[in-house]
C-alpha cells in the first residue's frame, strides 16, 4: 500500500512538472525551457527592448465609438512611444488601425485607416520621422474580443504600434 501511495505521488508530481514548463536557462520560470522572464537584455526590463515598449510604455491606444480623435490618455501613451522611438532609431513601426464589429466592412476599414493616421500624425508631430512609420487598416477583421457587448467593442476600437527592427524603406 505504501509503494502504491508513493507511486501515485511520484506520478502526480511528474505530471504537474510536465504541465508547468519549468525553469528556463536564464533561471526564470517559463512555459518554454530557456524562455526569458524579461529580466535580461532584450526583456521587459530593458528600456531598449520591444517588450519594454509593448508592456511598459504601451503599444496601443483606444478610441470612442466612431471616432479617430485621440484622447488625453492616448496622447500620453503616444508621447511615451515617440520618446522611445526617438531613442531607438533602429526600429520602424507599422501602426494598425482597428474597429469594432459594428458597421459595414468598408466603413470600418476607413475608420481604422483614420485611427492609424491619427496616431502616425501625432508621432510625427512629436519628432518621429514619417519615413519610419507605416499605417495599415484591418477594420473589424482582427478583433481581440469577440462578443456583442460594449466591453468587447471598446477593446477592439484601437490603434496598435507594431515595432520592427531594421532600416526603413
Amino acid at each position: 500500500m505504501k509503494a502504491l501511495t508513493s507511486s501515485l505521488l511520484l506520478a502526480a508530481t511528474l505530471g504537474l512538472a510536465a504541465c508547468g514548463g519549468g525553469f528556463g536557462a536564464d533561471g526564470g520560470y517559463g512555459d518554454t525551457p530557456g524562455a526569458s522572464t524579461g529580466a535580461g537584455a532584450g526583456g521587459v526590463y530593458d528600456p531598449a527592448s520591444p517588450q519594454y515598449f509593448n508592456q511598459t510604455i504601451g503599444d496601443r491606444v483606444h478610441f470612442a465609438v466612431d471616432e479617430s480623435t485621440l484622447t488625453q490618455e492616448a496622447r500620453t501613451t503616444l508621447d511615451g512611444q515617440a520618446n522611445w522611438l526617438m531613442q531607438n532609431a533602429e526600429f520602424t513601426a507599422i501602426i494598425e488601425g482597428h474597429a469594432d464589429e459594428q458597421g459595414t466592412r468598408e466603413y470600418n476599414l476607413a475608420l481604422g485607416a483614420r485611427r492609424a493616421s491619427a496616431v502616425r500624425d501625432y508621432l510625427v508631430s512629436r519628432g518621429v520621422a514619417d519615413s519610419r512609420l507605416r499605417t495599415v487598416s484591418y477594420g473589424k477583421e482582427r478583433p481581440i474580443e469577440i462578443c456583442s457587448t460594449e466591453a468587447c467593442y471598446s477593446k477592439n476600437r484601437r490603434a496598435v504600434t507594431v515595432l520592427s527592427s531594421g532600416a526603413s524603406s
